[in-house]
Formats: structure tokens, C-alpha cells, sequence
């Protein structure tokens, strides 16, 4: 019974959602997850740089943790870094669907904006900009990102 519930619930969430990621991932048959590019420094690592479900790949928030501190420095170096995270996913910039922007200061806004416009293409993906609570972006960078993408 709570199975048949979970499917029929699914399968009307996914019919809600059409082409959407989640629709997208559903349809494609998968229910297992694929993780890359695996980062850590103990037996279990803490995370992986990318997760595959379906036809989506989740890339994990990239940072720069390197001098000199500049926003168009490191916004490029975070670029450059997803960028490479996707392509050994199987996917590109092009493909990119959703980026969250993590900024250590949010007066530094324009500064990433100037580095970041025409990177995903001509159809830039949707995107959400925070700048982050007391304490930063960890290991020092000044900006830090992470997105969805489609293969």
C-alpha cells in the first residue's frame, strides 16, 4: 500500500513537472545514484565532486582557496573549476540548468557578475546569489558555486 502510494505520487509529481529536471531524472529510468570524481581524505570520503541521477548531474560547490584575493580572480578560477566538473560528468556550461552563487560579500556582486555574464551560452540558466552569514565562504574564497546540469 505505501509502495503503490510512493509510485502514485511520483508519477503525478513527475507528470506536474513536465520537461524539469525532476521529470527529466524520472523518466529516464534511473533510481541509482552515480557519484565522480570523489574527494576526501579519510577511509569515507565527505563528498563527491559530482553525482549523476537519470540524465541530471549535480556538481559540488567549487571554490578558490588561493591568493590573490580578488572576486574576478576567483570567480574565474570557480568557473573554470565547474567547467571542469561537468565535462568529466559528461555534460558542459551549455547544459547548465540551475547555479547557486555563494558570495563571501555580497559589495563583490558586480565584480562576479562581470566575470560570470556569457559563460553558460546564450540560454543562461536560472540562478540564485546569496552572500553567506558571519563566518564566509569556507577555506577562504570569495566565492563559491555549485549547479545542475543535464547530459
Amino acid at each position: 500500500m505505501k509502495t503503490e502510494r510512493r509510485t502514485a505520487l511520483k508519477r503525478m509529481f513527475t507528470s506536474l513537472l513536465g520537461i524539469t529536471g525532476v521529470g527529466l531524472a524520472a523518466r529516464a529510468g534511473t533510481t541509482e545514484k552515480e557519484a565522480g570524481s570523489i574527494s576526501g581524505f579519510q577511509q569515507a570520503p565527505l563528498f563527491s565532486g559530482h553525482t549523476k541521477y537519470g540524465n541530471l548531474v549535480f556538481i559540488a560547490g567549487k571554490g578558490a582557496h588561493v591568493a590573490p584575493f580578488d572576486i574576478k580572480n576567483h570567480t574565474e578560477i570557480v568557473l573554470k573549476e565547474l567547467e571542469k566538473e561537468l565535462i568529466k560528468a559528461g555534460s558542459s556550461m551549455e547544459k547548465v540548468l540551475k547555479v547557486n552563487v555563494y558570495l563571501n560579500d555580497i559589495a563583490d556582486y558586480k565584480g562576479m557578475n562581470e566575470v560570470y555574464a556569457g559563460r553558460f551560452g546564450m540560454n543562461p540558466p536560472v540562478r540564485t546569489t546569496v552572500a553567506v552569514a558571519k563566518g564566509g565562504v569556507p577555506g577562504d574564497s570569495l566565492v563559491e558555486m555549485d549547479c545542475i546540469a543535464y547530459i
